[in-house]
């Protein structure tokens, strides 16, 4: 009598797969997707999944990932494509913007050294010494 081995996902001995290794996912494809970060590209593709509707518990199993993981990376997804929907193209305005806050920000903070100046000398006390400029 000769016995024959079934063949699995797992290997070609036996008929058990390795623990954690999900039916028809082979024993290396599991170690290489569970090994290190989850790169950028391979999120995107699990996260479109999601948004065409594909159940989030199917995804989960098949991806071998917390279902809260994905809710998160999906979350995020979402936020991140409303941000840039809502962001405009520079023009420009932007340099005279900044130039004229930066110009608010100094009057500001000579209006505030005027103010205190004022009040020292309305108290009757010398201000200090200015250092030199160089």
């Amino acid at each position: 009598m000769t016995r024959k081995t079934r063949k699995s996902p797992a290997g070609t001995e036996g008929g058990r797969r390795p623990t954690g290794v999900p039916a028809g996912r082979a024993a290396g494809e599991h170690l290489r997707r569970d090994q290190g970060r989850w790169n950028s590209r391979r999120k995107t593709e699990i996260v479109l999944r999601l948004l065409k509707g594909e159940p989030l518990d199917a995804v989960s199993r098949e991806e071998s990932v917390s279902a809260s993981r994905l809710a998160q990376w999906r979350d995020e997804a979402i936020t991140g494509m409303q941000a840039a929907l809502m962001s405009r193209e520079p023009d420009h305005r932007d340099g005279l913007i900044h130039d004229l806050k930066a110009k608010v920000g100094d009057q500001a903070m000579t209006l505030e050294l005027l103010e205190r100046k004022i009040d020292l000398l309305e108290d009757g006390l010398r201000p200090p010494a200015r250092r030199p400029m160089l």
